[in-house]
């Protein structure tokens, strides 16, 4: 572009500026000294933007709306344009209850909170209403719900409009940008998303991007049309892409310290109030986008517009993106999400059978809720590529029952009422599992327990029985891990949590102890929850046991363990499987390093096996770009899992039917299968619903790194190398 060229379009610039950007009314910033008037409640509020920016215009509309509202008894101070302090520090003091309203980049917020990266998934939503229905849906509550965790009351989500790409050649395919070098912000998303798309990122801080591309550092970058017009981008760069691949979103939060100090009608006042400017907000930053755009064509700008085919094929490349970062940003988030999108566009003509997945996404067991999820999803993606099952696709449709009961029945009930749905997958939890068997039974809906081992999931008081399990039983792994444990111990204690899994695995044990002429030392039991454990283990302690047996999930695992490992000699610890649920090893590390911890598993991919377990692994690795065999999460769970889906689809095809009571009665007379954890032969008979026994079991410790280490060689199950 010449100077002339380059002239006009900052005159043009200027004049835009003029007509769209209103000089700012009375009181759009406030003063440094507060004024007197009389407001019971004077609220600071604080953000990055300058004064003449849509977010700001609305932060000023908000102040005006809560001062009328509250009949003057509210006063908001709006301080733009970082006139309180940067991002970062403006949050500390919101966590401080130091400033009590900011607005936020969800980019600044994903430090503390990396579940903030939800919105920058490339081409992760189909439209951009589609982005404003989940964040002003559940999904987006879900997401601010989560500030509470930082000290934050999450409100609402304003913007700064979304990202576009530019450069010195057309954009418009993803071959399009092989090779190229792309200026980036620092984020391990942007720099998975452009090298699916095979160009080269390379982090640039955002004030040095135009410099960077008219040096020729780099070759393009993305950025909101707000910033590449204020940036003068458009004047180094040829080519606009208007992609709207990612979204500048920003958070409008309250500070949790100073929310519960406000009276619930103020509270009220400035939730509401917040929410409504909402749609204005988002409206007004789109009304100036097309002015913005009216400055870039006119500096010589090709315009281009990506077509549907265009955005499907960018979604097909970055697909995977989702699922790489969903440990991070949350398999609760994106499970919903994606259940929405899905309903939206499957249409009433969907061919389609849904395999559903009810676990805790979100809480104590979140880690075995995502290796589930994972696990069941790798299934049935080989089954749809090889032709899905009665010439349909099958589907996973995930929800989280927070490890709650109550929760899971509910959610059972939604999926009892979705006539698509063939089976469920049930989670970690015993007693979520125990509660959904009435309803389930009730209904005819296979329960597919793929982690709970209380003995009454599988052997209940149903006929006929609904529920089919691969994982443990622990009427059988009782004297499994008592078995292991007399070869060094005489004295056991047992520490367990008070619940139907407890009392389980508290009922096995003694009986297996009692037929072999022992009895506990000492028994303890805790309500989960529970936060002091000190007088447990001084009691464990004192009944002069030399061993504890520990049946517990992660969080209260941790705590057992943090307080164990402070004694001058801590006892040993024989641990049921719960533990390797959540993330109690990253948790505990330091801790376990003065620990003898030993504990119960049925499933490794670092010992001998079969192809399919060979398989699996390498599928996971690729598809969750894991490095090592070593750092797959859960790895019990993703094999259990990924089992059931394969006996599933065996058993549809053998039914010839997705009728619910044909495919149960399939799944009792399948012949064989070679999955991952062994070759069934068979899985499953009229009387025997638990495809695992004690020739799978194994007593497993953690290495330096973490990885789940088996003490003893697997079975030989005939399908070995």
């Amino acid at each position: 572009m010449n100077r002339l060229a380059a002239a006009m379009g900052l005159a043009l610039l200027f004049a835009v500026i003029y007509v769209i950007w209103p000089a700012p009314r009375p009181g759009s910033v406030a003063p440094e000294t507060p004024s007197t008037t009389g407001a019971e409640w004077v609220l600071r509020f604080g953000h990055n933007i300058p004064a003449d920016s849509a977010l700001h215009q609305a932060s000023v509309r908000f102040a005006e709306e809560v001062q009328s509202r509250s009949g003057g008894r509210v006063r908001v101070d709006v301080y733009p344009a970082q006139q309180l302090g940067n991002d970062h520090q403006m949050v500390e003091m919101a966590r401080a209850g130091e400033l009590d309203i900011i607005l936020t980049p969800t980019a600044k917020l994903s430090v503390p909170l990396p579940a903030m990266q939800y919105a920058d998934l490339p081409f992760y939503f189909p439209s951009r209403n589609d982005l404003y229905e989940m964040l002003d849906g559940e999904p987006g509550q879900i997401l601010l719900d989560k500030l509470r965790s930082i000290g934050l009351i999450g409100v609402t989500f304003w913007e700064n409009g979304f990202k576009q790409f530019t450069a010195n050649r057309p954009l418009q395919r993803p071959e399009d940008f092989a090779g190229l070098n792309m200026r980036i912000m620092k984020s391990r998303i942007l720099m998975e998303q452009f090298r699916a798309l095979d160009a080269h990122p390379i982090p640039i801080d955002f004030h040095a991007t135009r410099e960077a591309l008219h040096d020729g550092v780099v070759d393009g970058q993305e950025n909101p049309l707000v910033a590449i017009v204020s940036m003068g981008i458009h004047q180094e760069q040829s080519h606009l892409t208007l992609s709207n691949h990612g979204y500048m979103g920003y958070v409008f939060s309250i500070s949790a310290a100073v929310f519960e100090r406000l009276p619930q009608e103020i509270r009220s006042i400035l939730i509401d109030t917040a929410r409504e400017l909402t749609p204005w907000e988002r409206a007004e930053t789109h009304r100036r986008e097309e002015m913005l755009l009216e400055a870039i064509r006119e500096a010589g700008v090709t315009i281009h517009r990506l077509d549907s085919e265009a955005q499907q094929a960018f979604a097909e490349r970055t697909t995977h993106i989702a699922d790489i970062f969903e440990p991070v940003i949350g398999a609760d988030l994106l499970s919903r999400t994606q259940e929405l999108l899905d309903r939206k566009y499957s249409g009433k003509g969907n061919r389609s059978i849904v395999v559903g997945l009810d676990a805790d996404l979100s809480m104590d067991g979140g880690s075995s809720g995502l290796a589930l999820k994972r696990g069941a999803a790798l299934a049935i993606e080989e089954i749809n590529v090889a032709g899905g099952v009665l010439d349909k696709r099958l589907k996973l449709r995930t929800r989280d029952h927070k490890g709650m009961p109550s929760q899971g029945v509910r959610n059972l009930s939604r999926f009892i009422d979705e006539p698509e749905v063939i089976a469920v997958i049930t989670g970690q939890n015993s007693p979520v599992t125990t509660a959904q068997l009435q309803p389930a039974h009730e209904a005819g809906l296979p329960l597919l327990a793929a982690w709970s081992s209380a003995t009454g999931v599988v052997e209940n008081r149903y006929s006929p029985n609904f529920v089919f399990r691969v994982s443990a039983n622990d009427r059988l792994v009782a004297p499994f891990m008592l078995d292991h444990l007399l070869q060094a111990y005489r004295r056991p204690a047992i520490l367990l949590e008070n619940s139907v899994w407890g009392r389980s695995s508290l009922k096995a044990m003694r009986e297996a102890l009692a037929k072999r002429g022992h009895t506990f030392a000492h028994t303890e039991s805790f309500n989960r929850g529970e936060t002091e454990f000190a007088p447990y283990l001084t009691r464990i302690e004192q009944s002069g046991a030399d061993v504890i047996v520990m049946v517990t999930n992660p969080h209260e695992g941790q705590l057992i363990v943090d307080v164990l490992a402070q004694r001058t000699a801590p006892l040993p610890l024989f641990s049921h499987w719960g533990i390797t649920g959540g993330d109690f090893w990253s948790a505990n590390r330091e801790a376990l390093e003065q620990i003898d911890l030993t504990f119960f598993q049925t499933f490794s991919f670092l010992e001998p096996r079969g192809p399919a377990s060979a398989h699996l692994a390498s599928r996971y690795k690729e598809r969750y770009a894991v490095s090592s065999d070593r750092k797959i999460l859960a790895p019990a769970g993703v094999a259990h899992a990924y089992d059931l889906v394969h006996l599933l689809a065996a058993a549809i095809e053998q039914a010839g039917s997705s009728d619910r009571a044909a495919v149960r009665d399939a799944l009792e007379r399948l012949k064989r299968h070679d999955g991952a954890v062994k070759r069934y032969s068979p899985p499953f008979t009229p009387e025997r619903h638990d495809a695992l026994g004690p020739r799978d079991y194994r007593m497993a410790r953690f290495a330096e790194d973490g990885a789940i280490i088996p003490l003893r060689p697997g079975p030989d199950d005939g399908i070995a190398p």
